[in-house]
């Protein structure tokens, strides 16, 4: 039984792997590597609570621990690791430096969001979650939620507000 449970468990991640990993990044404002630790440890958590919440909804449980631990996480002045002058090269295939750009002009702008603001507006419009799910993992009232995200895509449009070309 406990075998059973395990492979389900790591058919679980192996599914939802890079859905989750992006939602972690987002979270937390394009940090990849805080985004592989954010994942990690809820997955962990996850593991301990797999035969009550395995036959409900995993997701749902990872995506609150994510979006908590995101929030905890980014009231921490600092997290061990030490910033480096040079980037290492990285090889890319063909030209995606549009996409790249647009993704990391997204991505410092939601970094610039409150955690709280970055959560409800990942949660809300880029997991398609309804206010009642996200005001579930922000482990606050649905108003709040609303508010939170609300806010944060009014952030969002003034930062990204020299890219916004009107319609018609």
């Amino acid at each position: 039984m406990e075998q059973t449970r395990a492979g389900e468990y790591d058919a679980f991640v192996a599914a939802r792997w890079s859905v989750l990993f992006h939602l972690a990044r987002l979270l937390t404002g394009g940090d990849r590597h805080r985004a592989e630790d954010l994942l990690q440890e809820s997955l962990v958590k996850l593991w301990f609570v797999w035969p009550r919440v395995a036959d409900e909804a995993p997701e749902a449980y990872v995506r609150k621990v994510l979006a908590r631990a995101a929030a905890r996480s980014a009231r921490r002045r600092w997290w061990g690791e030490r910033p480096v002058e040079e980037l290492p090269e990285v090889a890319v295939s063909g030209d995606v430096s549009a996409t790249v750009a647009e993704r990391s002009r997204l991505e410092a702008a939601l970094a610039q969001l409150t955690p709280r603001q970055r959560a409800a507006v990942v949660l809300r419009y880029y997991q398609d979650l309804p206010d009642r799910q996200v005001a579930e993992a922000l482990g606050c009232p649905v108003g709040t939620a609303r508010s939170h995200a609300a806010r944060g895509v009014a952030r969002l449009r003034g930062l990204l507000a020299d890219v916004i070309e009107p319609v018609g």
